[in-house]
């Protein structure tokens, strides 16, 4: 079971954004910037292409509403999205507010943002998808 099933099962605590029958969005407890949010599907498949096709179609339908809730939170030039999946082997997507291509680089470190941080910005974040 990985990290994102345990989460999803609420076996470790999250930042929650969003849920429905088939994803789960929450922060990135480990952001490149405020506003980082992870969007995996509920069922467990490393690689992201390995999903199938409805599955594809759906997540970026479900992380849509996500990615505007950030741009409005956040001040940025638009909501970046990422899929990169090798640091946990469950599929997921990266939605980051970004200004240019290199807000997307993900060998820069990473902020260290308190508890209090990280319930400021999911609740920007919530504030915003209502």
């Amino acid at each position: 079971m990985t990290i994102f099933s345990k989460i999803i099962a609420r076996e470790i605590p999250s930042y929650t954004i969003l849920e429905n029958d088939r994803f789960y969005a929450f922060l990135d407890i480990f952001p490149l910037v405020k506003g980082h949010v992870l969007v995996v599907p509920k069922i467990e498949t490393d690689c992201f292409f390995d999903l199938s096709a409805d599955y594809l179609a759906e997540i970026l339908v479900f992380a849509q509403p996500i990615a505007k809730a950030i741009e409005k939170a956040f001040p940025c030039n638009r909501c970046g999205i990422s899929v990169i999946g090798l640091e946990v082997p469950h599929a997921h997507v990266h939605l980051v507010p970004i200004n240019s291509a290199d807000d997307l680089n993900f060998s820069r470190p990473k902020l260290q943002l308190t508890t209090a941080e990280l319930k400021a910005v999911q609740l920007a974040i919530l504030a915003e998808l209502k």
